[in-house]
């Protein structure tokens, strides 16, 4: 019906029910009147004219009434109650007199069939056109304003696939109630029993304020039905425009391993980043990028990508300069190798960098115990090439990468790791360059770490290959991984190792289970098979050992460790000697130093 059609539809239709309902208000009140008195031709005209005028005025014939509400029912009392009065002026005007009666009457019929021929629509689609067969029962999580405003999408979207018959709140004054027709059938601790006796198949959360602890406990208890759990879209995303609230989006492990953010020293940050020039190397790997999106934020004067791989820093420099195309920052790219010094050092000498933040590291355990000279020439070399460079041109803050892995190493990564921890402590007492290390666990969703593993394996349809059942690990997501390294860089007065406090470590089997279930599969049918600890891999990592623990924290959440004895000549040694050792010895030459073993450290210095 065009628009036109329609308003002419609902004029003809309330000139009918305004007659209407003079009509039955005469005739209530004067049962034997039969002739049309002048009081009531003065008050069916007056009333025509002005419930017209009024509803022009307050826009009632251009509303939906298929998504009416009390908005609308506001409007419609607002309009029949200025009717009224204005006809009870006119009415006094002309005959001197008012029929209060026959006008109240009037007033309280006139609503009735009003609001009732504007909400028949509304409740016959609501009834009979909204409940396709085939849509999924919906439990959602969360009877506040989130939940509410998602189970009305729902209900009012006749092409969703969900239908909400359920919520479930800890509110105890809500449990038992209902909010638009559908019960609060309990709290989180009864989800299992309400999807079950409401064959539930999908799981809507919808609480913004939930904190990863609690979205963690909700989850568990959503992972002992059968449904999918899903989450509503992020409130910035909503708020832009970017998504609608019914499309949501699948619980991520990002959601329940990573932590509550770490908010930033917005000030000491930009202090010692805004219009300077940084270096990033490693810039194209996992955390390198993301150091180089996070730095960009703070609107340095340029930003050096220094990588080996040149697609990756093509890909990082082409997202950041289209990223930040509307500020002055200046994106310079370089392919360099860390283990060729003199290009090293024509770089710094070119840009002369404020900042270097040293991400670029050979990081994965398995393959540098096969391969430990690589381990020995990109993580100790290498670290050692990039400080000396940096030092020589007065680099003011020099920020390392680090590992939990270099705590008590296992592995030829972690000694690496460990004992180039101990060349940037030495840097720092020799150089006017302040040189600090950042150690933090695994980072969800990089390049070689499990989450990637496990996603591939479940959509090749399992098995999930876990090492060991007992093996766990610290988790952080990259953005948090990334802003504790620029935090430190500004906290640094030279020669600490931060660590970031980590909270629970997470068991990979707890880990490969959740991921199977966020996926919307069930863990029998994908399985999991313990393969075996790898070389080098230990069942669980430390972030700081007993010589190293400082129990103040220097910034919330991050703690700083103590410098222990640094091995410089035993380092040099091995920088010296690797390439003729054969890989066995290497691998325990390495372990043995990086454990500050005496008895070997003494035989070595004595070689």
């Amino acid at each position: 019906m065009s628009y036109r059609s329609r308003i002419w539809l609902l004029i003809g239709l309330d000139s009918l029910i305004v007659l209407s309902t003079i009509y039955f208000s005469n005739a209530l009140i004067n049962p034997s009147l039969q002739a049309l008195t002048l009081s009531i031709f003065v008050i069916s005209i007056t009333l025509l004219i002005s419930h017209h005028l009024f509803s022009f005025l307050f826009k009632l014939y251009k509303k939906a009434w298929e998504y009416a509400s009390i908005g609308e029912l506001i409007i419609i009392f607002k309009v029949i109650t200025y009717t009224i009065i204005v006809t009870a002026v006119v009415q006094q005007l002309v005959q001197k007199q008012i029929d209060f009666r026959i006008l109240a009457i009037t007033w309280m019929i006139h609503l009735l069939l009003i609001g009732g021929s504007r909400f028949f629509w509304r409740i016959y689609r609501d009834t009979y056109l909204k409940h396709p067969i085939n849509k999924k029962r919906t439990l959602i999580i969360g009877a506040g304003s989130a939940g509410t405003m998602v189970a009305r999408q729902l209900l009012h979207n006749r092409d969703a696939e969900l239908i909400p018959v359920a919520f479930v709140d800890d509110n105890v004054h809500k449990q038992k109630l209902d909010i638009l027709g559908i019960p609060v059938a309990g709290g989180v601790k009864e989800i299992e029993r309400i999807a079950q006796e409401l064959n539930i198949a999908n799981i809507v959360i919808c609480i913004p304020s939930l904190n990863k602890k609690q979205l963690n406990h909700i989850f568990r208890e959503c992972a002992k039905t059968n449904a999918k759990t899903q989450m509503i879209p992020m409130l910035e995303d909503l708020m832009t425009g970017k998504v609608s609230v019914n499309q949501f989006r699948d619980v991520q492990v990002e959601d329940l391993l990573g932590r509550d953010a770490i908010e930033l020293d917005i000030s000491s940050i930009s202090d010692y980043v805004s219009n300077k020039v940084v270096l990033v190397t490693g810039a194209g790997g996992s955390i390198g990028s993301e150091i180089c999106r996070q730095i960009s934020k703070f609107h340095p004067k340029a930003l050096v990508l220094l990588g080996h791989g040149e697609n990756s820093i093509y890909t990082i420099e082409m997202e950041l300069k289209e990223a930040f195309k509307q500020t002055e920052i200046e994106f310079i790219t370089e392919i360099a190798d860390l283990q060729d010094f003199d290009k090293l050092l024509k770089v710094m000498d070119i840009y002369q960098p404020h900042v270097v933040y040293h991400a670029a590291a050979h990081k994965h355990v398995p393959l540098m115990e096969r391969s430990p000279e690589e381990a020995v020439k990109n993580n100790i070399i290498g670290t050692k090439n990039v400080a000396q460079a940096a030092s020589v041109h007065n680099v003011e803050t020099f920020v390392m990468i680090s590992t939990d892995k270099a705590v008590n190493p296992t592995s030829v990564m972690g000694s690496t790791k460990r004992l180039a921890e101990m060349l940037i402590q030495h840097f720092d007492q020799i150089s006017s360059t302040r040189f600090v290390a950042v150690r933090f666990g695994n980072v969800l969703g990089s390049r070689g770490s499990v989450i990637p593993l496990f996603k591939k394996q479940i959509q090749n349809g399992g098995p999930v290959t876990v090492t060991h059942p007992d093996m766990v690990r610290y988790f952080m997501t990259i953005p948090e991984a990334s802003r504790l390294v620029i935090q430190a860089g500004a906290l640094a007065r030279g020669g600490e190792i931060f660590v970031l406090d980590m909270g629970e470590p997470v068991k990979i089997v707890d880990l490969a289970k959740n991921l199977i279930k966020l996926t919307g599969n069930n863990i029998d049918e994908i399985g999991i098979e313990f393969t075996g600890m790898r070389p080098g891999e230990k069942l669980f990592e430390e972030l700081l050992n007993k010589n190293e623990v400082h129990e103040e924290q220097i910034y919330p959440k991050i703690y700083i460790g103590k410098t222990s004895q640094l091995y410089i000549e035993e380092i040099d040694y091995i920088i010296k000697n690797f390439k003729s050792l054969d890989r066995e010895h290497l691998r325990e030459t390495l372990l043995n130093l990086a454990n500050e073993r005496v008895e070997y450290q003494k035989k070595l210095v004595s070689v």
